[in-house]
This record gives structure tokens, C-alpha cells and sequence, in this order.
């Protein structure tokens, strides 16, 4: 199992899109994907999981992976949950 932190950028956290984007990320990976924060712990491929934890800018969370190549999924995840999406504003 490979463990790695990362810390919210986005301005507006992690909402449906930026969301949808990590959940695309992992596809298929056959492996055991979670999101760790304050004790909870929720399945990257949910989208209410994820939404569930309220990631807001400054939230430090733990993604877990177990399965092959675990370290550079989870690697890409932390890129992506650093990322400061540019999405418009309606």
C-alpha cells in the first residue's frame, strides 16, 4: 500500500468537476483507491464520497492505493488534487 498527502488548492475545493476528473484518472485500476481525512475514509471512485468530505482550499488528505504500479497513481491523484482548476463561473 502506498500512502501520499496532499493539500486543496482549488479555490473553490473539490466540487462535481474537478471531482469527475479525479474519478476519470483512476478508470479501471484494479486496486483498493481511498481518500483519508479526520477519520473518514471514503472510495476515490465516488463521487458523494468524495463530495462527503467537504475538500475545501487548505484541506490536507491522505490518498491510499493498494495494487500494481499503486505509487504512481497515487502520485498523478496528488497532481490532480493540487491542481487549481480553471473552470468558468456560471
Amino acid at each position: 500500500m502506498f500512502h501520499v498527502e496532499a493539500i486543496i488548492q482549488n479555490d473553490d475545493g473539490i466540487h462535481c468537476r474537478p471531482s469527475t476528473m479525479i474519478i476519470k484518472h483512476i478508470g479501471d485500476y484494479p486496486g483498493r483507491v481511498d481518500i483519508c481525512l479526520n477519520g473518514s475514509r471514503v472510495d476515490a471512485r465516488s463521487m458523494l464520497g468524495l463530495l462527503s468530505l467537504g475538500l475545501s482550499k487548505g484541506t490536507a488528505l491522505v490518498i491510499e492505493v493498494e495494487g500494481p504500479n499503486e505509487e504512481e497513481l497515487a502520485q498523478g491523484l496528488k497532481i490532480l488534487f493540487e491542481t487549481h482548476f480553471d473552470f468558468p463561473r456560471p
